[in-house]
């Protein structure tokens, strides 16, 4: 990471405020309020609305810290995926110096504030999904080994226990399953993904499961990883957080989820090479109207309650 491109800006210009909001990845962080603010809303109990908001603003601030903290590490390797090429440091508009202290800065902010804010079990939480993302994801398992989207996977899933925690100061298992959902969901929605990037993987050298195992193999774990996804999704709806609108949009997506995966691993490199993969994207597509779905339904639920329509 020592090439003069990443260690200093470009001619192109000054940095504006949305390059430095780009650092934060502004998508991926929109999944993190949301997991987040459904896991505070579905909790038992509850906090005055500003706090609410608060408390999920910081967690949000928190989860756009470890993207910066990413973008920071991944210079190198986000020069030479097509993907990533445009991003604030690669294209020269952030430096890498900048990038690590909005990172930092905002990090220590988040978990500061929240722990002001609403309690320090949501902020302990917090900081660990930082750390996790930041140092044992992007330092570690990204570069080392093909299941670090499985293991990584866990950085993204942390927002709703974390929404959870800021309003009942504790780990239940009802924000355990909300944070399983994410986690199982995370391997086949990359892995999709990966699919259809062709070899931007192998060229930066990540050892995806596409570039280590093939993507045959690959294929046949997107399919397998719908089946206990499935079952914990549809187990869901079976705790205090559930009811029949959760369990009715738990069995029709997962029945979509699973053939999805099936028609996934009965295809071939050909036949996807010669549609561009069409069935690829759109189960990528899927994957994300999915995850959005289940917790939609879980704030259904919640939003009922209160009128005796929500739940069991």
């Amino acid at each position: 990471m020592t090439d003069a491109s990443i260690q200093t800006r470009t001619d192109s210009g000054d940095a504006q405020f949305g390059d430095y909001v780009a650092l934060l990845k502004p998508r991926v962080m929109s999944l993190v309020v949301f997991t987040a603010a459904v896991g505070l809303l579905a909790a038992p109990g509850s906090v005055h609305p500003f706090i609410a908001f608060f408390a999920v603003l910081c967690i949000a601030i928190g989860g756009g810290a470890s993207g910066a903290l990413n973008m920071w590490y991944d210079a190198d390797i986000d020069r030479i995926m097509k993907r990533t090429q445009g991003r604030p440091i690669p294209s020269g508009r952030v430096t890498r110096e900048e990038a690590l202290a909005v990172g930092l800065t905002l990090s220590g902010f988040s978990v500061v504030m929240l722990g002001l804010a609403s309690n320090w079990v949501a902020a302990g939480l917090l900081a660990f999904t930082i750390f996790f993302y930041a140092v044992i994801y992007t330092m570690w398992l990204k570069r080392w080994t093909p299941q670090n989207i499985v293991i990584g996977g866990a950085a993204g899933a942390f927002p709703p226990m974390i929404g959870w925690a800021a309003v009942t100061g504790d780990i239940a298992l009802e924000s355990v399953l909300m944070f399983g959902l994410t986690f199982l969901w995370t391997p086949p929605h990359f892995w999709a993904l990966a699919l259809f990037m062709k070899s931007d993987y192998k060229d930066a050298g990540v050892p995806m499961l596409t570039v280590t195992h093939g993507r045959k193999t690959t294929r046949r774990h997107v399919f397998a990883y719908t089946f206990p996804l499935a079952v914990l999704a549809i187990g869901l709806a079976f705790t205090s957080v559930g009811g029949p609108i959760y369990l009715t949009v738990a069995v029709i997506l997962n029945a979509l989820f699973v053939k999805g995966g099936w028609d996934i691993l009965r295809r071939d490199e050909p036949t996807s090479e010669a549609d561009g993969y069409k069935v690829e994207k759109r189960y990528f597509a899927f994957s994300l109207l999915y995850l959005f779905l289940h917790f939609g339904a879980i704030l259904a639920e919640a939003a009922l309650r209160p009128w005796g329509l929500g739940g069991w």
